[in-house]
């Protein structure tokens, strides 16, 4: 699994002109999940995202993690993050899982994470032309693969 984890003070998703999903601070995820990946994949980056302390404290330095804020997540399914353009300029997504495996794993994750974070967790609609708006804090972007976890 693939995640790019964007630090916001607000994103939404909207999907045929009606907003599906919005959240005020927290953080918009962006996941790619690929045809190895299980539920361990889907374990260790739930608990890393909660874990990830990238909020400031009262001191303004990045201390704390998104449960400290009250913070919120919106989650969007991103096959591109798995783009080859290795030969040529017309990526291949041919890492990207199919829908059978690629649909449940979104779906347990998102679960799990909501678990984890004790409340709801935003969602868009997997395989649907989504219009994604946030507004980075800080900017603050960090990439997550489950394959290099070192």
């Amino acid at each position: 699994m693939r995640a790019v984890i964007q630090r916001v003070s607000h994103a939404s998703v909207t999907i045929e002109g009606k907003v599906k999903s919005s959240i005020g601070a927290g953080f918009l995820v962006l996941l790619g999940i690929c045809e190895e990946d299980t539920n361990e994949d889907v374990d260790w980056l739930v608990k890393k995202i909660v874990g990830l302390r990238v909020f400031d404290d009262d001191q303004h330095v990045m201390n704390l993690p998104i449960a400290s804020i009250d913070g919120e997540i919106l989650v969007i399914s991103q096959f591109t993050l798995f783009a080859s353009y290795k030969k040529g300029n017309r990526p291949s997504w041919l890492r990207a899982a199919r829908h059978e495996i690629s649909v449940p794993l979104y779906e347990t994750f998102c679960a799990r994470l909501s678990e984890a974070l004790g409340k709801p967790v935003g969602t868009g609609e997997f395989g649907a032309d989504m219009k994604v708006e946030l507004l980075n804090d800080g900017p603050v972007t960090i990439c997550m693969d489950t394959k290099n976890k070192e």
